[in-house]
């Protein structure tokens, strides 16, 4: 749990001039109240947890309903414990004099009412992010707060009116945001709340409805836009989350969603899912890369989604010959229109599985329907169906169940079921796509397999379910015949066995012991909201895998066109259209905040000569340490310097697979040091990734993850 020291001001020597008390005793009296509250909050919100966890569950509404207040209570102490005094981000001096606004990860309230903080997110919080000299929003001043093991260790003013300019002594020339910039990275993504720009916000606070792109090249804050816009969404629309489906962020890689996964819990938000592409289908942890990057290419372009339909349906032909069946009770009969009209009462968007289940049912209901209840009570008579060898027989061959991933291989190990599943392809590109069913998958095959589960459904669900369904009908009709007995022995004068007729008592009866539904999975979605990190390097097939878990099209893009590694020749709104995205807007960030101008000048001609119209950002900060080349045999030695110099930071070697990684520094391809930071970058022969655009986009990727020192050693 955060502690609250007694004086919140922890400045450095150098920084006498901003200790003095005019400049901060006011301060110094709010966070007391702000710890107070602080303490009385946890201490209450504890306390409701507590007895909220002790409320009986119930069932349905009642459930959820507890549920959902448990979580966001334990949510809401998980902020609390985590953070201190350093919930406040800073405060506005109004321009009327009046008391000054503080500005908070979340709201806060004293006890007697008044507001100590105010929720980021609110309305009331924009104009911190967003008020400037020539907009000034009806505040004179800002002050911005670093903070340190729950301590201030700097704060800034920034004057926004001319009378601004009297409201303190220490005011700076650099804003904080341009000096947050020379912190040192940590594993995980610093918490930049504080320091969101004006042009950021306004993209941040955009509403959810249809698809945002956030386009921009490096360091211009394309992920903490949208993450910060992720947990703004989930505040100001409470749909999202109550009922609505939830939000899901997908990153690149695992690397990229460790170094984020922090930051949404610190903006007062932990209900978001986060995955990577490989997430979305159990066999994604095991994918290798595609070896023939033809094979890649062709995969990339097919619609799995119709592929699947088209397998499904060669699955799902009624028998065209008559059934004749001997019951002991009478001579049934399906003929070819009887067999049609089953298979056609099953609903279209159900999985092949599933509806198989309704198909079933309906031949059942046809059969039964065809022997009086007189002759033989209707659960008899279906208990025998289910048991005739040449009902099943001929309905397993006329329908049966998949599972998805044998479907998936058959396209890639039968040429003619692919031929009819793809009729575009040509006879060439089919026999490319052909290989050994004991093959591994394939990051390209992950958009089939996920078309399939969905499409197909999953075989082994659909057998725990049949399991289910069997062991609650035995337990019905072993209850039917205690019910019976227990009515038919009934002396009593009230009759009260005659209660257990009723269908209601029964099912009481008969679900006390029910095996449980199998787990949901929480990545199959809908979602309400799906944030997607670099997502210029999708494929048609991997969007389709986004976009069947998020139907309303609500969607928050992020990526740069220039970091794309085989091209990205379109607009956004062109390349979206092409997948069913039709509602697009486009925002641009064109400033780099993050990259110093030393390493832009030597990252920028480089992909400007793949590029020509790459949108390389203007870098606004000078790390004063030119661009470096060296040997490769200098590698271990740079690094030693650096680590004996540097008690903080991350450095990261880009291109040496060889290369044993450490606690401060990592090794990694150019794609997997995407959307990520360092300190330190070292390029090692760059060279080697090739000529072209791929090679252009990741040598340019590489440099540009530094934020203080880049080597190039050849």
């Amino acid at each position: 749990m955060p502690t609250t020291p007694l004086d919140p001001f922890h400045l450095p020597p150098s920084s006498r001039g901003k200790s003095a008390s005019v400049l901060i005793d006011a301060d110094r009296a709010h966070f007391l109240r702000i710890a107070h509250a602080l303490q009385s909050q946890r201490e209450e919100t504890e306390s409701r947890l507590s007895a909220a966890r002790q409320t009986h569950a119930g069932t349905g509404g009642t459930a959820v309903d507890r549920d959902l207040e448990i979580r966001r209570l334990s949510g809401r102490l998980r902020l609390l414990d985590r953070f201190g005094l350093d919930l406040c981000l800073g405060r506005m001096t109004p321009s009327d004099g009046s008391t000054p606004l503080y500005i908070g990860r979340s709201g806060l309230a004293a006890d007697d009412g008044s507001r100590l903080l105010v929720d980021w997110r609110t309305p009331a919080a924009e104009p911190y992010f967003a008020a400037t000299m020539a907009d000034p929003r009806g505040f004179s001043s800002r002050r911005r707060y670093r903070w340190s093991d729950g301590r201030i260790t700097d704060y800034w003013d920034e004057a926004l009116t001319p009378e601004g300019l009297s409201d303190t002594d220490a005011l700076d020339d650099q804003s904080a945001f341009i000096a947050s910039l020379g912190f040192d990275r940590s594993a995980r993504m610093r918490d930049v709340l504080s320091t969101i720009q004006a042009d950021q916000d306004a993209i941040i606070r955009t509403p959810s409805r249809g698809t945002l792109v956030v386009d921009g090249g490096p360091g211009t804050g394309k992920t903490v836009v949208a993450l910060h816009r992720a947990a703004h969404l989930l505040y100001a629309e409470p749909r999202l989350t109550h009922g609505g489906g939830g939000m899901l962020l997908v990153g690149p890689n695992a690397h990229y969603l460790s170094y984020v996964e922090d930051v949404l819990p610190s903006l007062g938000e932990d209900s978001v899912r986060l995955s990577t592409l490989r997430d979305l289908v159990p066999e994604g942890r095991d994918a290798v890369a595609e070896k023939v990057p033809r094979v890649a290419h062709l995969k990339a372009t097919l619609d799995p989604v119709a592929m699947i339909d088209a397998a499904a349906a060669v699955h799902e032909r009624p028998p065209q010959r008559a059934l004749r069946l001997e019951s002991p009770w009478a001579d049934l009969w399906l003929g070819r229109e009887e067999w049609a009209e089953a298979f056609s009462a099953a609903d279209t968007s159900s999985a092949h599985n599933d509806a198989r289940d309704e198909v079933w049912e309906e031949l059942l209901e046809t059969l039964s329907d065809q022997i009086d209840d007189d002759d033989a009570p209707p659960h008899a008579v279906r208990r025998w169906l289910r048991q005739d060898e040449e009902l099943t027989g001929t309905f397993v061959r006329a329908w049966p169940l998949l599972s998805p991933a044998s479907i998936v291989r058959r396209f890639w190990s039968d040429p003619d079921f692919l031929a009819r599943c793809a009729p575009s392809l040509t006879a060439e590109e089919i026999a490319i796509l052909q290989r050994e069913t004991h093959e591994a998958w394939t990051v390209a095959d992950l958009p089939f397999l996920d078309a399939a589960r969905r499409r197909i459904g999953d075989p082994e669900a659909t057998r725990a379910e049949h399991r289910r369904q069997a062991v609650i009908a035995s337990a019905q009709d072993q209850m039917s015949h205690v019910v019976d007995h227990l009515i038919e022995d009934d002396d009593s004068e009230m009759k009260v066995m005659s209660i257990l007729k009723g269908q209601d008592a029964r099912n009481v009866l008969t679900g006390v012991d029910t095996p449980p539904l199998s787990p949901p999975d929480e990545l199959a979605g809908p979602f309400a909201h799906i944030v997607i990190d670099e997502a210029q390097e999708l494929s048609d097939a991997e969007w389709r895998m986004l976009l069947a878990r998020c139907p309303s099209r609500s969607l928050t893009i992020v990526g740069d066109r220039a970091q794309t590694r085989h091209g990205f020749t379109q607009s956004w709104a062109e390349r979206l259209e092409r997948v069913g995205i039709r509602e697009v807007r486009v925002a641009h960030l064109g400033v780099n905040y993050r990259t110093p101008v030393e390493v832009m000048t030597v990252a920028a001609p480089v992909i400007r000569a793949a590029i020509p119209d790459a949108n390389v950002p203007r870098s606004v900060r000078e790390s004063g340490i030119p661009v470096r080349e060296a040997t490769t045999t200098g590698l271990e030695g740079i690094l030693d310097d650096w680590l004996a110099t540097h008690a903080q930071g991350i450095a990261c070697v880009i291109g040496a697979p060889s290369f044993t990684p450490t606690a401060r520094v990592r090794a990694l391809t150019p794609e997997g040091a995407k959307g990520l930071e360092f300190d330190l970058v070292i390029l090692v022969d760059p060279e080697q990734f090739g000529d072209g655009v791929t090679g252009a986009v990741d040598r340019y990727v590489a440099m540009t993850r530094a934020t203080q020192e880049l080597v190039i050693l050849h």
